[in-house]
């Protein structure tokens, strides 16, 4: 379906390019199915990248739309393609009825329906006014939209126009060769930060084994990945208003019984309400016992006591989830190695915006004698360069216990659960990949790590250390190399 520029989604319509790229474009229309058909392997690919990167039932504007097929691959609950030329959006509309598009220029639009994720594909590459389009499309984002950008590598203009004057791709009137240095500046410049960056393709026609080759495997490889041909990027508005939040604080216990009162004693009070939920993990030092004794002692204190109907962290602290009613979710470890009067600063930092999964961290700051093995210091230093690769965001201590995020964001982290499965019995990868899938940012909180004064670790250096390692094959293979 079409709709005109004077529904109520629009303001009327002006005139950002010239009139020669306009008559270029419109009858360049014609053509567009073949030249999507006759690179087909390219537009598949980033059909199935887009996909992954956008949640199936989102909200999608796609800007510089076209024919419609990307817009349609990501499976959108409403998705809106807005295109300048009328010709080409005739075919979208006739190929794909159940989407709504638009004939509006681009780069002077106000659009007056808001959107989950707006997909920029290779429109930058023939913008006129880049930072006018993101300065425009403020008005179609909330706090929680994501921009996914995907760019021509400004290393390939040779290639690029070789194969144009070959007659193997669809010539452009004239281009824009950005680094991501340019398209992250421009997105600062307009109020977006961007938040993942990707470099993906290496051959964009399909060759037998060699396609394979090189951009599942070879175009994810550190350094070599600089040479790939496409930029992806995913880019979120700078935060806004700041309000005051409730917090529910989730305590996973097993045989902690000597620490559960200094749990409560320790935590600063912050935020507009403050919960405890303590999750006994079937102790034998009491841990249970001392979870209620505490409870009537601190009656001045909102705190919930249960026990965790399954085995293992991940299981404790989903189950703690569930029960939690504040608006900011919060772990912390019932060894109290992460000191409870630093989760102001978690707080801090999701209250304004300054990233939307908060991940505690150890290995800044000198740790108490005794904290952590030096052979736990090098997994986890390992562990932290892998993840930053695997995610496409710094990671520095994947295996801290204490993260806080929105519970809103934890309901969809869950929804979309299915992707990774129930892989994890720790918990913390379950959260950062699902994190990371969302496309939700991650910051970290430097902590200093203090040796416990109560009961020993339940960590296996070699048995965990082997699962951690299988988890991690496991994540790259389904976020990395797809």
């Amino acid at each position: 379906m079409i709709l005109q520029p004077t529904s109520q989604l629009t303001v009327p319509l002006t005139k950002g390019y010239s009139d020669k790229s306009r008559v270029y474009f419109e009858q360049a229309a014609e053509k567009r199915l073949y030249w999507k058909n006759r690179n087909a392997y390219y537009s598949s690919y980033l059909m199935q990248y887009f996909a992954f990167l956008i949640p199936a039932g989102s909200r999608v504007a796609e800007l510089g739309c076209g024919t419609g097929d990307l817009l349609n691959a990501v499976k959108p609950s409403f998705g809106l393609g807005l295109d300048f030329s009328a010709n080409i959006l005739e075919i979208a509309s006739e190929r794909f009825p159940d989407l709504k598009f638009l004939n509006y220029d681009v780069e002077d639009m106000q659009i007056g329906e808001k959107f989950d994720y707006i997909i920029i594909s290779d429109l930058f590459h023939t913008s006129q006014d880049i930072q006018k389009i993101l300065r425009n499309i403020k008005s179609m984002s909330t706090d929680t939209t994501r921009i996914v950008i995907s760019n021509y590598n400004y290393l390939w203009e040779f290639p690029v126009k070789t194969a144009e004057l070959l007659g193997l791709k669809q010539p452009s009137p004239f281009a824009n060769w950005l680094s991501p240095r340019d398209i992250k500046n421009l997105l600062e410049l307009s109020g977006f930060e961007s938040i993942k960056h990707d470099k993906k393709l290496f051959i964009p026609f399909y060759i037998p084994f060699l396609s394979t080759l090189f951009n599942k495997f070879i175009a994810n490889i550190p350094i070599l990945n600089k040479l790939a041909m496409v930029d992806f990027f995913v880019a979120r508005p700078v935060a806004g208003e700041v309000k005051e939040y409730s917090v529910s604080i989730i305590i996973p216990a097993k045989n902690e019984a000597g620490n559960i009162e200094n749990a409560i004693r320790q935590t600063p009070f912050f935020g507009s309400a403050q919960q405890f939920v303590f999750i006994e993990g079937h102790s034998d030092d009491g841990t249970y016992d001392e979870m209620l004794k505490v409870k009537q002692t601190y009656k001045d204190k909102d705190i919930l006591v249960i026990r965790q109907s399954g085995k293992g962290k991940g299981n404790a602290v989903r189950e703690g989830f569930e029960m939690a009613t504040g608006e900011i979710l919060i772990i912390l470890d019932a060894d109290l190695t992460t000191p409870p009067e630093d989760l102001p600063k978690f707080y801090d930092a999701l209250k304004a915006g300054k990233g939307e999964f908060i991940n505690g961290c150890r290995l800044v700051y000198p740790m108490e004698r005794g904290a952590m093995r030096p052979l736990n210091l090098i997994a986890n230093k390992t562990f932290g360069k892998i993840f930053s690769y695997l995610l496409g965001q710094d990671v520095k201590d994947t295996l801290c216990g204490t993260k806080a995020l929105m519970k809103a964001d934890y309901q969809r982290i869950k929804e979309n659960r299915s992707y990774f499965g129930d892989f994890d019995p720790f918990g913390d990868f379950d959260l950062l990949l699902g994190t990371a899938k969302l496309n939700l940012k991650i910051v970290e909180i430097y902590v200093k790590y203090k040796d416990r004064v109560y009961g020993t670790t339940q960590i296996s250096r070699f048995k965990h250390g082997w699962m951690l390692l299988k988890m991690t094959l496991f994540a790259a293979r389904k976020s990395k190399f797809l």
